[in-house]
């Protein structure tokens, strides 16, 4: 049996961010037949810019994104709440891997969307406006698969969500939620 991979891409460049130990515990908790790759670069890509975009010289940061994406057989977007929507790194990948129109990285890619956030909510207008972003862009949007974690800088302020037993069947229910709405997670 072949594995699948998730590529995952988290809109928070902070180093002790709660979203990048989210994605930590999910690549840790992904079924055995699915290899979750973080993807960790995305302070490194210019803001996109159609007049950089030119074959031959496509920014390698950026060169490298869209080659991680299209190897992946899914995405998954970990994001925080930014003044109540998405940060500005999260929203410059999706524009990168949108382009060229039509032929993206992203197009009729199964991406999911989940996050943390300080705010009671958990940033779920972040993780609405990213759904709203990646679906233009050409994804295929999984909107069965929420994971919305609140409060989350004093909830992982000792615990790593990975050790946290409420996430962990939370992230069960990520997967399982993947699997039913791609082939991706069900190989």
């Amino acid at each position: 049996m072949s594995k699948s991979t998730v590529l995952a891409l988290v809109g928070s460049l902070r180093a002790e961010s709660t979203n990048q130990k989210l994605a930590e515990a999910i690549q840790v908790n992904a079924p055995e037949q699915v290899d979750v790759i973080i993807h960790d670069s995305l302070g490194n890509i210019p803001f996109y810019n159609e007049d950089i975009d030119v074959e031959g010289q496509v920014p390698a940061a950026a060169a490298a994104l869209r080659a991680a994406a299209s190897d992946a057989d899914a995405l998954l977007l970990v994001t925080p709440e930014h003044n109540g929507t998405i940060p500005a790194s999260l929203k410059n990948a999706i524009d990168w891997l949108s382009r060229p129109y039509g032929a993206g990285a992203l197009t009729g890619k199964p991406t999911a969307v989940v996050g943390t956030a300080y705010g009671q909510f958990g940033g779920v207008w972040a993780q609405d406006e990213t759904r709203k972003a990646v679906g233009i862009a050409g994804a295929q949007v999984l909107e069965g698969v929420k994971l919305a974690v609140p409060g989350s800088v004093v909830r992982f302020a000792e615990l790593h969500p990975k050790d946290d037993a409420e996430i962990v069947e939370q992230i069960k229910d990520v997967f399982d939620a993947i699997a039913e709405s791609s082939p991706v997670a069900a190989a």
